[in-house]
């Protein structure tokens, strides 16, 4: 074969192959149709009566089946071994032309002139505590949609569907006629893999711009509504036994992937995270009072599918009990950016108040400091068994405000958020330590040489509030010379959370060599794959969402009571422009800058809410109307 090429085009979300032989030029372009909820593969020739090929379903499951339904489609069948679940994958194809054959279960295409394959699958898993669904039914239900459809059809409704979302936001890094991010495989910038290998000591910034979209794409792709949340894998593992089990981690890793979810308007990709969050509080609840003695509800360190929250693995970092309250962030952070009130009535506050009784109850008071302590814990994921972490008070303060806020917009619970308040006062506090660290645990003994993946100290600054420039400049340096003495190398996850750290210090170089670094062929564990899959060996996606939402937090950040717009822009971008991208209080902006500096902002407002921009030192304060779209120029003047 020669000419070959594959290619992935986030912006329909097709992959396709092509090449040559004998002559013949061949393509095959795949997809998966959320409308239609199959697999699909397309395979095309430039001369008639070119696809000859045989298709066989298998399965790593010992003991599968593969059996004939009609003429031009088999079905395998799975039972998990020694498990509850069971599952059906029914393969269909459709050909121009030519001849189609089954025999002992194989498929066989002759001589057609297009063929596409349409497979299907579904489990008798409805949820974690009901596995009555028939598997049958999801593969039935799906070719019945496809019946009379074109692949064309086919494929137009899966762009259409896929774009609603992608089409959100664009962004423009460098050489707009080279970078356009909504079309990847323009301005002949090269194969992937070597633009990865020369990202570092080139001139490339609009592979970041695409970094940034394969994020979205990965997101939108992993998370849908009405899907399970993304875990370690996303949706890309392909082992029966995969690494830490393809499970949620919610030390951090379930958490970073949802980060560019609000941020990169992907809001709704949130939501089976925020499914999954209601679930654990069912099961947390009986954790709780099973191992407390305690009422509300509490994760640890990992679950699963079925959605299991006491601990797990090892003392050393299986007895964390701040996991839902980690978790919980995540729909504040959702009506922050949102302003749905009726998301946080009858979903968000909840789940955040049951939340909040189960810490309130688990503080105990130090008997050397008098502070209330969060233990028995330990700081994921070193230090062992211990009193009083750092990222454990960081999480509760930011629960107890958090449910503070979300009561008074509800106006309820007086009496809850005033006890919260009392507590927050008595929580042991961020402390700086004999290296002018932010310490990590309530004794000063942080190891300068230490150089962990895990900075789970510097959460309260990012990705937490209470710890930035405005409020806390002191405690942002102790934060700042901690990731110092972490270093920079790291699996790619941890430098994604970098990238956002050294973000929010304002520190637009020291971002973007993290961007680079992450951006670079995989080097002792840490780097990206040349698909742009994250390393943290065999392969994490977490990294990649990571990565995704600190170049936007260099381009916006609103965590403060200000916008800051271009907070920490490098020189490698200073052209660009971004569209979509969204701040806390309801807001959307598309925002334009040339050699480094603003030309326009234009601000939509679908809140109504003051809008408070900084820029430059520059602050602006406008009143705002519902859906009302606000135009400035480079001084931050309206238009």
């Amino acid at each position: 074969a020669t000419n070959y090429r594959r290619e992935l085009d986030i912006s329909n979300a097709v992959a396709a192959t092509a090449y040559s032989l004998n002559g013949i030029n061949y393509k095959r372009e795949y997809f998966v149709s959320a409308p239609n909820q199959a697999v699909v593969i397309n395979l095309t020739a430039n001369k008639k009566a070119s696809i000859s090929f045989e298709a066989v379903l298998s399965s790593p499951h010992k003991g599968y089946t593969v059996t004939k339904l009609n003429n031009t489609t088999v079905i395998l069948s799975v039972q998990v071994r020694n498990g509850a679940l069971h599952g059906k994958s029914y393969m269909q194809v459709k050909t121009k032309g030519g001849s189609v054959s089954i025999d002992n279960g194989q498929l066989a295409i002759n001589n057609a002139d297009e063929a596409t394959l349409y497979l299907t699958a579904g489990t008798n898993y409805k949820n974690y505590k009901d596995v009555s669904a028939d598997a049958l039914l999801s593969c039935v239900s799906a070719l019945k949609s496809l019946q009379g459809k074109a692949y064309t059809q086919v494929k137009t409704a899966h762009i259409n569907e896929y774009q609603k979302y992608f089409n959100t936001f664009s962004i423009t890094l460098g050489d707009s006629k080279s970078s356009e991010s909504k079309n990847p495989l323009a301005g002949g910038r090269g194969a992937t893999d070597i633009r990865l290998a020369n990202f570092y000591n080139g001139n490339d910034p609009s592979f970041a711009a695409l970094y940034t979209q394969y994020g979205r794409y990965l997101l939108i792709s992993s998370s849908r509504p009405g899907t399970r949340p993304a875990n370690l894998q996303g949706i890309w593992n392909d082992l029966t036994n995969p690494p830490w089990g393809s499970k949620y981690t919610t030390n951090i890793n379930a958490e970073m992937n949802y980060w560019p979810a609000e941020l990169l308007n992907l809001s709704p990709m949130h939501e089976p995270l925020f499914k999954m969050i209601e679930e654990l509080a069912a099961t947390g609840k009986q954790t709780a009072k099973d191992h407390y003695n305690a009422p509300g509800w509490v994760l640890h360190h990992n679950t699963d599918l079925w959605r299991g929250t006491a601990p797990i693995n090892a003392a050393n970092h299986g007895i964390w009990a701040t996991g839902g309250a980690w978790l919980c962030q995540h729909l504040w952070e959702h009506y922050l950016f949102t302003q749905d009130k009726t998301f946080l009535k009858n979903k968000a506050y909840p789940l955040m108040k049951e939340a909040a009784l189960f810490f309130n109850t688990f503080l105990i008071k130090d008997p050397s400091t008098g502070y209330l302590i969060s233990t028995p814990s330990n700081s994921p994921e070193q230090g062992g068994l211990v009193a009083g972490p750092t990222m454990d008070h960081q999480i509760i303060r930011n629960l107890f405000g958090n449910v503070i806020a979300a009561a008074t917009v509800l106006n309820t619970d007086t009496d809850l958020s005033n006890q919260l308040q009392e507590k927050i006062k008595q929580i042991a506090p961020n402390k700086i330590g004999k290296h002018g660290q932010l310490q990590e645990w309530m004794q000063d003994k942080d190891d300068p040489n230490n150089k962990h993946r895990h900075i789970s100290h510097l959460w309260g600054m990012y990705p937490g509030n209470e710890i930035n420039y405005d409020a806390a400049p002191d405690m942002m340096n102790a934060a700042k010379q901690s990731l110092i003495f972490r270093g920079d190398e790291a699996t790619g996850w941890s430098l994604g959370w970098k990238i956002n750290c050294w973000a929010r210090f304002k520190d637009a170089e020291y971002a973007f060599t993290m961007v680079k670094m992450l951006l670079s062929p995989v080097k002792g564990g840490a780097g990206s794959y040349p698909n742009l899959f994250d390393a943290h060996p065999p392969f994490q996606i977490d990294g990649n969402f990571g990565g995704a939402a600190g170049i936007g937090e260099m381009i916006v950040q609103s965590h403060t009571k200000y916008i800051d717009i271009l907070p920490a822009l490098p020189a490698a971008f200073a052209n660009g422009e971004v569209k979509g991208i969204c701040a806390r209080g309801g807001f959307v902006m598309n925002i334009k800058w040339v050699h480094g500096k603003l030309q326009q902002l234009t601000v939509i407002s679908k809140a109504g809410l003051p809008l408070v921009l900084r820029y430059n030192g520059k602050l602006k304060t406008i009143t705002t109307t519902k859906n009302g779209i606000y135009q400035f120029d480079a001084s931050l003047n309206k238009l």
